[in-house]
């Protein structure tokens, strides 16, 4: 069978796809990249929020539409949206050939076979059967790749569907990941992102926190380059973890941290637990410790209850802190979470979006403030591709697909993907930077 694979949301979801791809190739089906030529459409979806719901159902309901040129076409839904609805995507989209839950991913293969009758299939195991690693393809461009090190969540914030549709956390074993880190080694992977719903608690559910160990482990894995951590918690941040960052070089001086807000209020609103004062301290430990951190954050405005004051606190935090990267959402229920079922969205939708631009026009300033203070540095990069008169690269500071690019002019050289030079930065936009070649030797 011919099948496109359709992967929305986070990297943590293109992981479980990456998966299923495997599985598929090693049962004798092939992938194709259009739509047109496939004999089945798996549309591995993502369901945590209103946006990504939409994005979801937007694919389905496309995929189905082919079925009036080819009636044959079967459409299979898998991943999030589809473990937190089951039975309503089949009631609302009929055309749907099979919907399959968390739980039965590993079954994905059987369940194609299934897919003679015409009635759909579902299938729905226990979503702590998500297979937590396993053989995989590499779908990311070859010289980088996402890990998953663990799967669900405890932490159980008031707002977050997550736990409801992948359950309590569950960290792999070190030798476990380390297996993995050494094939991706294998297959040209020079730099691995390290990925979970929340980084700090790998190892918790066992009784011990583990991540420093983890990056110990990974630090060892002969041929890579560069390890990015993404999703770390800000309660009970741990030591260990920042003294790696600080001593280790393959430790990519970068750390995506969700804080989500500032204001003492919200956060308990939340059930975040941390407070204003633990925020401010973990900054200023990191930045201590690894002065040149290039920190991201999420933050969440139009929380129920979020005051003018709340959000002047927020803005506050957005300039004492300048964060390098930053990313802002406004607050949408969600069905079956604590916020949604106890709490009134009372903050209108118009100033939720005037909150959102508000906080993104400080963060322009910022970050053109934060790059032209690069101006001159001469950096490490990576070459991710070339587009037009252009090589698109990347420091250690940047995550690829999330944050800005270093662009370097061709000027007739040709520059190998995946290989890391030396360059200047000659100049800075908001969140562009532009330099030249200062080393041609890579590796």
């Amino acid at each position: 069978m011919k099948i496109a694979l359709i992967s929305l949301g986070c990297p943590k979801n293109q992981v479980d796809a990456d998966v299923m791809a495997h599985a598929l190739l090693e049962a004798g089906h092939t992938t194709v990249a259009a739509v047109q030529e496939a004999d089945c459409v798996l549309i591995n979806t993502c369901g945590f929020i209103e946006s990504a719901k939409q994005e979801a159902i937007d694919s389905i309901l496309e995929a189905c539409s082919y079925k009036e040129q080819k009636p044959e076409l079967k459409v299979v839904v898998t991943g999030c949206l589809a473990q937190r609805y089951q039975h309503e995507i089949v009631k609302e989209i009929p055309e749907v050939d099979a919907v399959v839950g968390l739980g039965s991913n590993a079954a994905i293969c059987s369940i194609l076979e299934r897919l003679t009758g015409t009635q759909p299939v579902e299938s729905y195991g226990a979503k702590e059967s998500l297979p937590l690693g396993g053989k995989r393809v590499i779908s990311t461009p070859r010289h980088y790749a996402y890990l998953k090190i663990a799967e669900g969540c405890n932490n159980r914030c008031h707002y977050c569907a997550i736990p409801l549709i992948r359950g309590p956390l569950r960290s792999r074993t070190i030798p476990d990941i380390v297996a993995e880190a050494r094939f991706l080694a294998g297959e040209g992977v020079k730099e691995l992102i390290v990925v979970a719903q929340d980084i700090t608690a790998f190892g918790a559910d066992r009784g011990r926190v583990e991540i420093a160990e983890l990056l110990d482990a990974l630090n060892a894995v002969e041929g890579i380059e560069w390890i990015r951590l993404h999703y770390a918690y800000p309660t009970g941040f741990p030591d260990d973890v920042i003294e790696v960052m600080a001593h280790e070089p393959k430790i990519c001086k970068y750390l995506d941290i969700p804080f989500q807000h500032i204001s003492d209020a919200q956060l308990k609103a939340m059930k975040r637990r941390h407070t204003k004062a633990d925020a401010y301290r973990l900054v200023e430990r990191l930045r201590a410790a690894v002065p040149d951190i290039a920190l991201r954050t999420t933050l969440l405005v139009g929380y129920p209850g979020e005051t003018e004051a709340d959000f002047a606190e927020l803005l506050q935090f957005v300039d004492d802190v300048r964060f390098d990267r930053l990313g802002v959402f406004a607050y949408s229920e969600e069905e079956g979470t604590y916020s949604a079922l106890h709490l009134k969205d009372d903050v209108p939708d118009e100033v939720k979006r005037r909150r959102v631009e508000r906080i993104m026009e400080r963060q322009k300033a910022i970050s053109l403030d934060n790059n032209l203070r690069r101006v001159g540095r001469t950096e490490r990069v990576v070459v991710d591709a070339r587009q037009g008169d252009y090589y698109v690269c990347r420091t250690q500071y940047d995550s690829p697909e999330v944050d800005q690019e270093l662009l370097i002019p061709a000027g007739g050289r040709r520059l190998r993907r995946g290989c890391f030079y030396e360059a200047r930065i000659t100049a800075a936009e908001e969140y562009d930077l532009y330099g030249e070649l200062t080393e041609r030797r890579k590796r």
